[in-house]
């Protein structure tokens, strides 16, 4: 009879221990125990967390907290194996459904991903039966919170649906949300749009002419809303109808398309404007079957380039290459586009001239050599004199493409000035940030380019006062060695390393530096590098008269040792004689620090070597 007991109270324990986790009066413990949910459901089995488990999880999503719900709602969606398979999936729906119902935005979010993953995984006659009813539920609901949520689900349903009336019906009651009262059930909607139309453009043969009746209509009220944080989801709507037109082939609606595009790029709302220009080059490339569609463009593109909000400037600047890159016309980009580089590259607001300077660059690839010099390079080199860092930081890291059409001489002049500058700018974050583009400028520009003027500049790095910026520098040197090889780093970096003034190398944080530089380059330099001509020095530092230059060279030498593994018959008796010699000297060491580490590194070469 006890055995049987125990039976019982083993079936029972892990929903008592979750029900009374979730009664705990610290939220974080039922998140926490909220978080076990798939362990719990393991252990009760999938015949126990259908008949026990989800009752008592929908009284949850009742009464409790934002955070448990969230946790719960993410749970939910990856929980159809453990309630028995799809076939039983329908049981998650109404909990999903009374969150998807809730007022927090996370939880509604969560809910609808949750929703939209059981779908997947449920048979036509489940979708229709339980899902569809549901969706319609949440739609038609008198609370908003609900209808917002309905937005996010048509998508599971209106691909899978193959009866043309129940699909109407579907879109009918979509075009409903498209006209809600609420706005933010309208900017929902207008959201998921989209995504409606590219299930249309995955499956033409699925669409009707009285489906694309149903989102034109959407479509016009989007873009007739008196709400622009709806109206300027219209130029993803609109991208998305081009492309479906485009998949089909039909092009007998691009003349109102085109004249959809420049409405939306003419709003009076700046919102608007922004978007049009944020995704000017998608939108515009839709019309590159019809170049004299495509050049109508023009203007409505000039005339974002002079906005008057200085978001728009900055989001339409980076679209400038892509843009003129489409119309395939040189005279066109040279009277009407270059104008507006040149205006742009002295816009009154920073922020728009970074813009530009991330893609500026890439003109050159649509210009001849004599253009680019001409038209570009002038506009380049001023715009490394730009008193914003980010300005010069984003023409010298995008300068390849230039590069490769002209040439390095050219550029050089006025290249070194801005590095320079840059290099040696108070805001050691500026400077830190050239530190980074120096790997990306040595592969654009070339060994002997480098040798000659960018060398020097990153040893002194090695010296800065902010320790970052030092270590910034030790990391660049290894990326430079993994570019230009080995060789280069023996005679460019550790021989000019290992010269160093020894007046200055008194300074003890000049040779901890010295050590980490030469460290940092052991994985990416020969053996022969090492053995001839950092270990050496490291040896001579191992009697340092700092205990942390002491317990750092203990570090160093495993890593030495690790490298030299690869061989270790040779070098074998190396390691033996100097560095487990040295290191058994600094296991006597009176600095605490300087024995633990010795002792550690003697412990992984003892074991590398037996």
């Amino acid at each position: 009879m006890s055995t049987d007991n125990n039976t019982r109270n083993d079936e029972i324990y892990p929903l008592a221990l979750l029900m009374d986790e979730l009664k705990h009066d610290d939220i974080a413990n039922r998140v926490e125990a909220m978080q076990k949910l798939d362990t719990i459901a393991i252990a009760l089995g999938p015949e126990r967390t259908r008949s026990e488990l989800i009752p008592f999880l929908t009284e949850v999503a009742q009464d409790d907290e934002d955070e448990v719900f969230s946790v719960l709602t993410e749970q939910l969606g990856k929980f159809t194996p453990y309630v028995g398979g799809s076939e039983h999936a329908t049981l998650l729906l109404p909990i999903l459904e009374i969150l998807a119902s809730t007022e927090e935005t996370l939880v509604r979010d969560k809910a609808v991903d949750s929703l939209n993953n059981v779908a997947q995984e449920l048979s036509q006659d489940q979708l229709f039966e339980k899902f569809i009813p549901l969706v319609e539920n949440l739609a038609t609901a008198d609370w908003f919170s609900s209808k917002v949520s309905a937005c996010g689900l048509f998508k599971s349903v209106v691909a899978r649906v193959k009866d043309d009336t129940l699909r109407k019906n579907l879109l009918a009651l979509y075009l409903q949300l498209i006209q809600d009262d609420t706005p933010m059930v309208r900017r929902s909607a207008a959201k998921h749009l989209p995504e409606i139309i590219d299930l249309f453009t995955q499956n033409l043969e699925l669409s009707t002419n009285e489906d694309w009746d149903y989102i034109s209509n959407m479509f016009q009220r989007v873009l007739d809303d008196n709400q622009d944080s709806v109206k300027f989801l219209g130029v993803n709507c609109l991208i998305s109808i081009l492309k479906f037109f485009n998949a089909k082939s039909d092009h007998s609606n691009s003349r109102n398309l085109l004249d959809s595009a420049k409405k939306l790029i003419t709003d009076e709302s700046w919102r608007v404007r922004y978007m049009a220009a944020d995704h000017f080059t998608d939108l515009a490339s839709q019309f590159e079957h019809d170049e004299s569609l495509l050049n109508e463009l023009v203007d409505p593109f000039l005339s974002l380039c002079e906005d008057t909000e200085g978001d728009v400037r900055k989001a339409i600047a980076k679209q400038l290459p892509s843009f003129a890159k489409l119309l395939q016309n040189p005279t066109v980009v040279l009277e009407k586009i270059f104008p507006a580089v040149r205006n742009l590259s002295l816009d009154e607001n920073e922020a728009t001239r970074a813009s530009l300077a991330l893609t500026v660059t890439n003109l050159a690839e649509i210009l001849n050599k004599e253009q680019v010099v001409d038209k570009l390079v002038p506009i380049l080199l001023d715009m490394l004199k730009d008193e914003f860092p980010d300005v010069r930081l984003n023409i010298i890291a995008n300068l390849k493409v230039v590069n490769n059409v002209i040439g390095v001489d050219m550029l050089s002049e006025s290249l070194l000035p801005a590095i320079t500058e840059l290099a040696n700018d108070m805001n050691w974050r500026v400077r830190m940030a050239i530190i980074n583009y120096i790997p990306i400028l040595a592969e654009q520009l070339g060994k002997e380019f480098f040798d000659k003027q960018l060398r020097d500049l990153c040893l002194s790095w090695l010296w800065d006062t902010v320790y970052s910026i030092r270590s910034a520098a030790v990391h660049n040197l290894k990326r430079l060695t993994e570019i230009f090889g080995d060789e280069w780093s023996r005679e460019e970096i550790i021989s000019k390393l290992l010269k160093f003034d020894s007046q200055l190398l008194e300074n003890f944080v000049y040779r901890f530096t010295l050590l980490s530089a030469l460290m940092a380059l052991v994985p990416v330099v020969s053996r022969e590098i090492t053995t001839e001509q950092i270990l050496p020095f490291i040896n001579h530092l191992s009697s340092d008269g700092v205990p942390n230059i002491r317990f750092n060279v203990a570090k160093a030498y495993i890593s030495i040792v690790e490298s030299l593994s690869t061989d270790l018959p040779k070098y074998k008796e190396l390691i033996n004689d100097t560095i487990i010699t040295s290191l058994k000297t600094l296991v006597q060491d009176d600095d605490v620090d300087v024995k633990y580490f010795a002792n550690q590194s003697l412990e992984k070469c003892n074991a590398i070597l037996s």
